[in-house]
């Protein structure tokens, strides 16, 4: 953003004239004995003021060009600060949500784990069948396994959160 505003400063410097001071300065001779003496001597040191009169609006377009530069590089940054915050928010609510998610997980795997117990402890007594058993097991297994993809949902929004915010791993 800083070069592309610098590029509108220098677009509107070229409607100025420029000047300029030159100086020059060295020796003349056809010998070279002839070089030290003070006549063979010469300098110059002059002004020079230069400033294009027509040029079919060229310095107008520049500037125009300068300018629309600018805005682009201005609205690239703000959309790059709007999806930085808008990363962050998202990971931030993630992980709220995500949170509380898991602690009804966690509830509902140990009621699985419960109620596994309580059909084996059933098919032990001879009340059910097997069936019954291998059942709950896999809402257990299935509670379990919820509650794990629950976990790493949530290590992956905080990668994500520390990435929005400017970390790096």
């Amino acid at each position: 953003m800083a070069e592309a505003n610098a590029q509108i400063g220098l677009a509107k410097a070229a409607f100025f004239p420029t000047l300029s001071l030159n100086a020059s300065g060295g020796y003349k001779g056809a010998s070279f004995a002839n070089w030290v003496t003070q006549p063979n001597r010469f300098w110059s040191l002059g002004p020079s003021l230069a400033l294009a009169l027509f040029d079919a609006g060229l310095r107008k377009a520049q500037s125009d060009a300068a300018i629309a530069q600018y805005d682009q590089t201005v609205a690239s940054y703000r959309q790059t600060v709007l999806a930085a915050f808008q990363s962050v928010e998202d990971n931030l609510a993630a992980q709220r949500l995500l949170s509380e998610e898991a602690e009804l997980q966690q509830a509902a795997v140990t009621a699985a784990r419960r109620s596994e117990t309580i059909t084996l402890n059933q098919y032990r007594a001879g009340t059910v069948s097997y069936i019954n058993v291998m059942t709950a097991q896999a809402n257990r297994l299935a509670a379990e396994k919820t509650a794990r993809d629950i976990r790493n949902r949530q290590y992956l929004a905080s990668v994500n959160l520390i990435t929005g915010i400017g970390g790096q791993w």
